[in-house]
């Protein structure tokens, strides 16, 4: 079963993301300060961490840090997914969640589906790391490296270009929405119109047949071409 550790001091915020875990049927500990969490995470595995920014005894980011720096082959995994949770909105702290290695940030008042919909791309992300490089018309995308080639050449992407990428490749051929691709990247990719503008650079440096408009829905891989073609 998916064991999630939720790091919150507010009561009321810490249900609401427990129940969400019960519906989805996975397990999930709480805690509210630092200290308890940290000693969590270094006696059991956990699948995903859903943590707050300001905490009694400190900053998530703090232990985020901790997490991220931990040994490989050790606890706590530190590939471990961070699903940020927070009523900190501003762009500037975002980023720096995101640029200190969290996985995603959703902000208070939580939405729960949009809490769930980040977490089982986040779980989905951690599967298609394990497996390695994801290959599709030519291209070969490696989620580890963070690389892409086409044709055998390296091409050059921003973060954000590559995780519009992954989600799309992840899902395929199941069309996306922009809503949808937001939630699979753990809202990396920017909001407004940020989404058409990323998957029109990704055109541009992939080719212009490598990602397709569904009409009323949103973005899908091109399927691979039949044999012969």
């Amino acid at each position: 079963m998916t064991r999630v550790l939720i790091v919150e001091d507010d009561p009321t915020t810490a249900t609401m993301l427990a129940g969400l875990l019960r519906r989805e049927q996975w397990d999930c500990e709480i805690h509210g300060e630092l200290g308890p969490a940290w000693q969590a995470l270094r006696a059991r595995p956990f699948d995903c961490l859903l943590l707050d920014l300001s905490l009694p005894d400190g900053e998530g980011t703090d232990l985020l840090q901790k997490v991220r720096r931990s040994t490989p082959g050790e606890l706590p995994d530190p590939k471990t997914p961070v699903l940020i949770v927070s009523s900190r909105s501003q762009l500037r702290t975002r980023l720096n969640a995101l640029d200190l290695g969290a996985d995603g940030y959703v902000t208070k008042p939580v939405h729960l589906d949009e809490v769930a919909a980040v977490m089982r791309a986040l779980l989905r992300r951690r599967t298609t790391l394990s497996a390695g490089q994801i290959v599709h018309r030519g291209l070969a995308v490696d989620p580890n490296s963070r690389t892409v080639q086409r044709g055998g050449a390296v091409v050059e992407l921003t973060e954000q270009e590559f995780a519009v990428l992954l989600a799309l490749l992840e899902d395929q051929p199941r069309p996306l929405s922009r809503a949808d691709i937001q939630a699979r990247s753990g809202n990396k990719v920017g909001d407004g119109n940020a989404v058409e503008v990323h998957v029109h650079h990704l055109r541009r440096k992939l080719g212009e047949n490598v990602i397709q408009t569904v009409r009323g829905v949103g973005y899908r891989m091109a399927p691979e071409p039949a044999r012969g073609q």
